[in-house]
């Protein structure tokens, strides 16, 4: 896992040209632009932008992937991502492989990741996360997760 700010984008090119395509891509995002999947290269490496409103962590669920890391910017708005392994979470589904999400019980210990706008963290599959719960208080959010398959 990671959290940093988009200033440091050129930090992480060592991770591969995947993740430098995908950080290169949000350097050019508009909160502007509209809802929906953008493909940067492919299936590869695709941006996915979202509105939504934040919620108390209590209605959320831990989250993770298989496929792909994701790269989480928040454009606008602030938000805490919950984050603890998954070796330490109790499945709550079954692996959904077409849509490369399994949903987790709560944990019984985690950290709080407080993302303001311009910061993003990445979170591999062994990461266990928790997007889009109340920081301070709800507020509208317009989010990048850039899909990195890996």
């Amino acid at each position: 896992m990671v959290i940093d700010t988009l200033a440091h984008a050129a930090n992480y090119q060592m991770l591969g040209p995947c993740f430098a395509a995908g950080l290169k891509w949000l350097q050019t995002f508009q909160p502007s632009m509209p809802d929906g999947r953008y493909d940067i290269e492919g299936d590869e490496v695709f941006a996915l932008v979202q509105s939504y409103d934040t919620m108390p962590a209590s209605e959320k669920k831990y989250e993770s992937h298989r496929l792909y890391a994701d790269i989480q910017y928040v454009a606008t708005g602030t938000e805490i991502i919950h984050y603890t392994p998954t070796a330490g979470l109790q499945p709550e589904t079954l692996y959904d492989g077409e849509k490369d999400f399994l949903l987790y019980a709560a944990a019984t210990a985690d950290t709080s990741l407080h993302l303001p706008p311009g910061s993003f963290a990445i979170f591999y599959p062994q990461d266990g996360h928790k997007p889009g719960c109340v920081s301070v208080a709800p507020c509208r959010m317009k989010k990048v997760v850039i899909k990195v398959r890996i």
